[in-house]
């Protein structure tokens, strides 16, 4: 019998790098995401193929059931990562491999791939509910993070996310702001290599307690905000408090300076999205500068 499961994409409004060493973070899950399906088979192996937003392949491979040796497989490098996810979901429960004689698996992404809002953080949730395995420790122990992006794939609604002795804390909150009109999304054309970022992150000399601090301050205050004036004024402290820790230029500063609102970086600085406030100028201004992804905060919010 063919099983489905879902996850949704996420995005970290406040809180990047911080969030890894205890910082309060503030994340919404998007309305895009990927989805996986499983189907039992007799083949004696684990067929698996990966669909873009097209439908279009993108990935493929095909895994013994007995030990998920590579057969076959369109990337080796993907392969063998996934290989690690599956033996990591097989080792948390057993009988996961054992349910079926072979499997034919297909995953959908509804975002591209170098959009940043998951492809991994949706993979990972849709395996851990296939296995009944715990998603987070999946993560962990597979790639490591900080987990709020598994946070995002599991729930439906903006989200506070903090690591308290290691433990994920999330709570689900009301982020409705009257001045949402005026948040948009703009992706910057390149794909941020997480692990590279926080590997950069961990070489800075600053200190911790007060970043994380800081950081908490603000989420807060994010969250809370009643004017959009305030909610930038937010923006620009987060940005000028990582500029500092990282030392790498603001997004503004470096790609955007005449630009009329507030931008502030998401995720790993440098690529994937950034977060912008403006009006009916905003579009045309990326789009003349290049940038041809803007989307509003209505519609990339679940």
């Amino acid at each position: 019998m063919k099983k489905e499961f879902y996850s949704n994409g996420k995005l970290l409004i406040s809180g990047e790098y911080a969030v890894l060493d205890g910082a309060l973070g503030f994340a919404i899950p998007s309305s895009y995401g990927q989805s996986l399906h499983v189907t039992p088979t007799t083949s004696g192996f684990l067929e698996w193929t990966s669909l873009d937003e097209n439908d279009k392949i993108w990935f493929s491979a095909k895994f013994d059931l007995k030990d998920l040796r590579v057969v076959s497989t369109s990337d080796e490098t993907i392969a063998k990562t996934l290989t690690s996810l599956l033996l990591e979901a097989n080792a948390q429960n057993p009988l996961l491999l054992t349910e079926s004689d072979g499997f034919q698996i297909e995953t959908h992404l509804t975002f591209p791939r170098s959009w940043g809002l998951g492809s991994s953080s949706t993979l990972i949730n849709n395996i851990a509910q296939w296995g009944r395995v715990d998603a987070f420790q999946l993560l962990q122990n597979a790639f490591g993070g900080s987990g709020y992006d598994i946070a995002c794939a599991q729930y439906n609604s903006p989200l506070t996310y903090q690591l308290k002795d290691g433990n994920p804390q999330v709570e689900k909150i009301d982020f409705d702001p009257i001045f949402k009109q005026h948040l948009f999304f703009i992706h910057l054309n390149q794909k941020q290599n997480s692990k590279e970022a926080i590997a950069n992150y961990r070489e800075q000399q600053f200190d911790k307690p007060q970043l994380v601090k800081e950081v908490s301050d603000i989420t807060k205050k994010m969250i809370g905000a009643s004017t959009l004036s305030g909610f930038e004024t937010l923006m620009e402290e987060h940005e000028a408090l990582l500029s500092k820790v990282l030392k790498i230029q603001p997004v503004k500063q470096r790609l955007f300076p005449d630009y009329f609102g507030a931008i502030k970086s998401l995720g790993a600085w440098g690529g994937d999205f950034v977060l912008a406030t403006g009006d009916d100028k905003t579009r045309s201004y990326f789009k003349s500068k290049g940038f041809e992804t803007v989307i509003s905060y209505s519609k990339m919010s679940l």
